[in-house]
């Protein structure tokens, strides 16, 4: 194999870092997870690089010097100027963190939202070489979407499109979200909101689930598990998940009229709580949605990692046509 002819993707979540060796066709040859702590945009930024300069020492490139490397982010980013503005309102710090990567690595680097970012992904190697029109959903610690209508997708004048996990959809409990609101999507049917809804109704349901100690989160898994042997705390909280999933995703159906729904994330990924949320579509909603409601054809653990890649490819294919990305 020829030199340049690999890009990095890395992905920085909330929890964890993950960077990996991506060639043209969408094979991550290698890769490697860094767990975290709490973090700022400041030392992210030190984060990555260690991170980054670990990994290139740890088995260095599989084929000579990447040609680009791509960043996917939590949080506000104006991928065309390489701007990372804030991972959330309290944590507020714009760094050109292109530009920063670039001057560190000598190589070209990319920058995009982490679900923005798996959606290029869903472009380039999955279902979105099949349609211009759909939507994407991440489902997992947090709830986000992305809008691609007529080819393009929706960023928004604040490069804050997609944070559908704060809209309320008629499922209530009785929990505020971060954002202020109350029980807003996120709170209901991602894993924290799974979590934090054991925590609030467990005194009111018989449960088999245990309740870790705060810091710790229930497990997905296990509330599906329990829910098929008729726990009857595990069967409210999937039915609330699935109701609310569901009701998100008509009320994006009916403002983007997509032919393709498409979800991802560790909360849908096993494709149990999908079979449920299928059960609360109404026909009538999504008759135009001719491409159904699936989960994503690509590794929904690795989806992030390969939209990184794809960042750092569509990067260089907009340079070479000398425009921005």
């Amino acid at each position: 194999m020829e030199k340049n002819n690999t890009y990095i993707g890395i992905v920085l979540s909330g929890y964890q870092l993950m960077i990996g060796e991506i060639d043209t066709a969408g094979n991550i040859l290698r890769m490697k997870e860094y767990r975290l702590n709490f973090f700022n945009q400041e030392s992210a930024l030190e984060i990555i690089k260690t991170s980054l300069d670990d990994f290139r020492k740890d088995g260095a490139w599989k084929s000579g010097r990447p040609a680009a490397i791509g960043v996917g982010l939590i949080g506000r980013v104006n991928a065309d100027e390489g701007i990372w503005y804030q991972i959330d309102p309290q944590r507020t710090y714009p760094i050109n963190l292109a530009q920063e990567l670039t001057e560190w690595t000598g190589i070209p680097c990319f920058i995009d939202n982490d679900v923005k970012s798996a959606t290029r992904a869903v472009i380039k190697w999955g279902l979105g070489r099949e349609t211009d029109n759909f939507i994407y959903i991440y489902v997992g610690t947090g709830i986000a979407a992305s809008l691609v209508i007529d080819g393009k997708q929706v960023r928004g004048s604040h490069f804050n499109a997609g944070e559908v996990g704060h809209l309320r959809v008629g499922v209530q409990v009785g929990l505020k979200c971060p954002c202020g609101r109350m029980d807003c999507v996120e709170t209901i049917a991602s894993s924290v909101g799974l979590d934090r809804q054991a925590r609030f109704l467990h005194r009111y349901y018989d449960t088999r689930l245990e309740i870790p100690r705060q810091g710790e989160r229930i497990s997905v898994g296990e509330v599906f598990r329990l829910c098929q042997q008729g726990d009857p705390l595990c069967r409210k909280l999937v039915d609330n998940a699935a109701e609310a999933m569901a009701n998100l995703i008509m009320d994006l159906v009916r403002v983007s009229d997509p032919d393709t729904v498409i979800l991802a994330g560790e909360v849908v990924a096993d494709g149990f709580l999908l079979e449920r949320i299928r059960e609360k579509l109404q026909a009538v909603t999504i008759r135009f949605v001719t491409g159904g409601v699936v989960l994503t054809q690509l590794d929904p653990r690795l989806i992030s990692l390969l939209g990184a890649g794809a960042v750092a490819m569509d990067g260089m294919e907009q340079r070479k046509k000398g425009k921005k990305v």
